[in-house]
C-alpha cells in the first residue's frame, strides 16, 4: 500500500513526457498516488517515467492525446479515470511556447497557442470534473506561466494564453468552491528544460543570472509545490495562483545600481 501525503490519490497529468509535467508527476507519484501521464508527442518520455514509477512500487500508465482537439481532451481524461478508478487531481500542464512579434505571428500560430494552452485546460477540466465530483471532491491545478504577470518581449500570444489560464483559475475555483473542488495554479518562472539548450546563447549560467535567487529552476521545485497544492495540507487554498520563480516576479522593473554598467 502506498504512503505518503497523496496516498491512494488518482491524478492526471497533461503535457508529463518532459519538462515541468513530468516533475509533477514524478512527485506526486513519490508522494503516493497514482498517476496517469499524458503525452503528445514525448512517447519516450512519458513511457520512461512510467517505468521508473513502476520500479518504485507505483501505479502509472500513459496517454496520448492532442489537446488541442475537444474529443481528444474527453478521450484522455476518460481513458484516464477508467485506468485509475476515478479521480481526484486533474494537472493542466500540457502547452506550447511559441515566441514571434505581434506583427509576425500568424493565425495559424495564435490558433496553436489559444487552442492548446487554454481550451484544451477548458475541456480536460470540464471532462473531469464529474469523476472529482463522484469522489466527493478534488482538486484542479493550472500551470500558468510568470508571462501572465508581467510583459515580456515576443511573447503577446503566449501571454495572451497564461493570463487566461488565471481568470479560469480564479473564476472555477468560486463556482467549483460549494462542490468542494478546489482550483489553483502554479506560475512557473526561469524552469530549465531540454527546449532552452535549443537555443545556442543560452547556458544555466545565463539562466541563473536572471533570476534572483541565484539559480535557475528546476522540474522538480514545480513537482513539490503541485504536490503541496492538491494535498490536504492545502484544504483552504482555492483561487490562489503561486509563483514558483526565484524572486522573478518580485523584482522591480527599474535597474538597481548594480544593473548600470560603470561610465
Amino acid at each position: 500500500m502506498s504512503s505518503g501525503a497523496l496516498a491512494g490519490r488518482l491524478a492526471l497529468v497533461t503535457g508529463a513526457g518532459m519538462g515541468i509535467g513530468q516533475g509533477i508527476a514524478r512527485e506526486l507519484s513519490r508522494q503516493g498516488a497514482d498517476v496517469a501521464i499524458h503525452y503528445a508527442s514525448s512517447e519516450a518520455g512519458a513511457r520512461a517515467t512510467v517505468d521508473e514509477i513502476q520500479k518504485a512500487g507505483g501505479k502509472a500508465t500513459a496517454l496520448q492525446g492532442n489537446l488541442r482537439e475537444v474529443d481528444q481532451c474527453r478521450k484522455v481524461v476518460e481513458d484516464a479515470a477508467k485506468f485509475l478508478g476515478g479521480l481526484d487531481i486533474l494537472v493542466n500542464n500540457s502547452g506550447v511556447t511559441r515566441t514571434f512579434e505581434i506583427a509576425l505571428t500568424t493565425k495559424e500560430i495564435y490558433d496553436e497557442v489559444f487552442d492548446l494552452n487554454i481550451r484544451g485546460y477548458f475541456f480536460c477540466a470540464q471532462t473531469a470534473l464529474p469523476h472529482l465530483l463522484g469522489r466527493g471532491g478534488g482538486s484542479i491545478l493550472n500551470i500558468t506561466s510568470v508571462h501572465g504577470f508581467a510583459g515580456y518581449t515576443n511573447h503577446a500570444a503566449y501571454a495572451g494564453t497564461k493570463g487566461a489560464i488565471i481568470g479560469f483559475t480564479r473564476e472555477l475555483a468560486i463556482e467549483l468552491a460549494p462542490k468542494h473542488v478546489r482550483v489553483n495554479a502554479i506560475g512557473p518562472g526561469l524552469i530549465e528544460v531540454p527546449r532552452y539548450f535549443d537555443d545556442p546563447n543560452y547556458t544555466t549560467e545565463i539562466g541563473a543570472a536572471r533570476v534572483p535567487w541565484g539559480r535557475v529552476g528546476t522540474p522538480a521545485d514545480i513537482g513539490y509545490a503541485a504536490a503541496f497544492l492538491v494535498s490536504d495540507a492545502a484544504d483552504f487554498i482555492t483561487g490562489q495562483v503561486l509563483y514558483v520563480d526565484g524572486g522573478t516576479t518580485a523584482k522591480m522593473a527599474l535597474p538597481s545600481n548594480q544593473d548600470i554598467p560603470p561610465r
